[in-house]
């Protein structure tokens, strides 16, 4: 696998939000110079995914999918598996995992970065070790006519909700995944 040159250059000119991104963006670039495997799953250690935040025209509201191994509600998202462009990666488990068409806002630029422990688990009948997953997180949004288009993908998720942005706090989900909430919620100015 050749050097991904483009997302290198992205995350290098990504803007930290804050020392956890600042941090996570100098092990991002490591990983990418370093590691020919980092965008596949035969890493052990790391995997890169990319996530999105879909939002409502009215930016009111969040899609969340009820993630069959987290067991709680998370943000679509998944695996590069090869891709050097996470953007599209993003927007195609946006698409797998609830139905919708999104368009990115932000110009198409990264949200945040997070790296996020994964425990380990079976996936597909076969064992998955404990592993990082480097996260870079879009935001796109859905027409509000087609918000009613959401259905699940039976094989990642068994849900797929829209929730008020002021709701999410109460929200069943990940303990990793509310401090990565709350600096989108700073991001959004929500």
């Amino acid at each position: 696998m050749k050097k991904p040159k483009n997302l290198i250059k992205e995350i290098e000119n990504f803007q930290p939000f804050n020392e956890q991104e600042e941090i996570d963006k100098n092990l991002y670039l490591k990983a990418l110079k370093k590691n020919k495997d980092v965008l596949s799953r035969n890493d052990e250690v790391l995997h890169f995914t990319a996530s999105a935040v879909v939002v409502d025209e009215d930016m009111k509201q969040m899609l969340f999918v009820y993630h069959l191994l987290y067991k709680n509600w998370i943000y679509p998202g998944g695996h590069a598996d090869g891709e050097c462009d996470l953007l599209s990666v993003a927007r195609r488990e946006v698409e797998e995992e609830t139905g919708l068409k999104v368009e990115s806002l932000n110009n198409g630029e990264m949200l945040a970065i997070q790296a996020l422990p994964v425990t380990s688990h079976i996936r597909r009948g076969k064992y998955v070790s404990a592993h990082t997953h480097y996260d870079v997180l879009y935001i796109f949004i859905a027409k509000n006519g087609d918000k009613d288009k959401i259905r699940k993908l039976e094989t990642e998720n068994s849900g797929v909700k829209w929730v008020d942005i002021k709701d999410i706090d109460n929200l069943e989900s990940p303990d990793w995944l509310s401090p990565v909430l709350d600096k989108v919620k700073d991001k959004l100015k929500v």
